[in-house]
C-alpha cells in the first residue's frame, strides 16, 4: 500500500473516493484489528496514510516527529513516511476550522459543549480554543481528567450555546442514535457533527427542526483530506477543490441513500 487509511472499522468510509478525486494515486482502505496494528506500524510499508478511530493517539509512539499542531492536540490523523522516518500531522484541526468558517459559526466568547473525548475531540477543542471560546466542556460516557459525564452535563451545562458531536454516536450503521436531546439546551445556537455517514445525523436533523444551525461532517472530511494530500505530496492545492469534491460526494451518496 502506498497511500490509504487505517482504522478499526472502515465500512463507513468515503475517503477512497475523496482522495482519488483530489489526487492522482490509488488510496486503499485498510482496516486493522488491535492485534494487527502494531505490526503494521513497525513495518512502515507505506508512503503516507491517514489514521482514524481508534488509533489517532496509538500511532504517536511510532513517530519520529510531529508538527506543532499534532503535538498541541495530542492526536495524529496524517502520517508521511520520509525515508523510514514517520512524521505525524493533524488535518482534523484545519478541516474542522474550515467547516466552521464556511458556515459562519463563531465560537468566540461562547459556551461550548464537546461530546466525546477521543482524537477528533482533541482537534475540535484546539479549534475552539483558537477561536476564543468562552468555556469548553468535554463530555464522555465515563468521567476522566478532561471529561465530565453526560448526567453532569445535563445537570450543569444546559446553557451551552454551541454543541459539537465528536463521538461516534449516530454514525452508520447505528443512524437512529443521537448523543443528546437538543431540547435540553434552550440556548443552543449551532450544532456541528463530525460524523459524515449518514449525510445528516439524527442530532443535526433535530437541530434544524428546532431552528438551530446544524452542520454535518462531510465538508470537514473533504477539507481534512485535501490538507492531508498536501502533506502526502508536498504540494499546495486550491481550496476551491473542497467545494467541488464535497458537492460530487454529497450528490452521489444522497442518490445511494434514497
Amino acid at each position: 500500500m502506498d497511500y490509504g487509511l487505517i482504522g478499526e472499522k472502515l465500512g463507513h468510509s468515503y475517503s477512497k473516493e475523496i482522495h482519488e478525486m483530489i489526487a492522482d494515486y490509488t488510496y486503499d482502505i485498510h482496516p486493522l484489528s488491535r492485534e494487527e496494528f502494531g505490526a503494521f506500524m513497525e513495518k512502515r510499508e507505506f508512503k503516507a496514510i491517514n489514521v482514524t478511530i481508534p488509533y489517532k493517539q496509538d500511532v504517536i509512539p511510532f513517530l519520529s516527529e510531529m508538527d506543532d499542531n499534532a503535538k498541541s492536540i495530542g492526536a495524529v490523523n496524517t502520517i508521511v513516511n520520509k525515508d523510514g522516518k514517520l512524521c505525524g500531522y493533524n488535518t482534523d484541526f484545519t478541516g474542522f476550522m474550515y467547516m466552521l468558517k464556511k458556515h459562519d459559526i463563531d465560537a468566540s466568547g461562547k459556551k461550548c459543549v464537546v461530546l466525546g473525548d477521543g482524537g477528533a475531540s482533541k482537534a475540535v477543542v484546539a479549534v475552539l480554543e483558537k477561536m476564543g471560546a468562552g468555556e469548553i466542556i468535554i463530555v464522555d460516557i465515563v468521567k476522566t481528567k478532561s471529561a465530565i459525564t453526560y448526567d453532569e452535563c445535563f445537570e450543569k451545562h444546559t446553557d451551552a450555546q454551541f454543541i459539537v458531536n465528536a463521538s461516534p454516536v449516530g454514525m452508520y450503521p447505528k443512524c437512529d442514535a443521537s448523543p443528546v436531546d437538543l431540547k435540553k439546551f434552550p440556548k443552543c445556537e449551532a450544532v456541528a457533527d463530525v460524523i459524515y455517514n449518514p449525510l445528516e445525523t439524527k442530532l443535526v436533523a433535530q437541530a434544524k427542526e428546532l431552528g438551530i444551525k446544524g452542520v454535518n461532517g462531510l465538508e470537514m472530511l473533504v477539507a481534512q483530506a485535501l490538507y492531508a494530500v498536501e502533506f502526502f505530496l508536498g504540494t499546495k492545492l486550491d481550496e476551491e477543490k473542497i467545494d467541488k469534491v464535497y458537492n460530487k460526494i454529497y450528490s452521489d451518496k444522497l442518490k445511494e441513500q434514497q
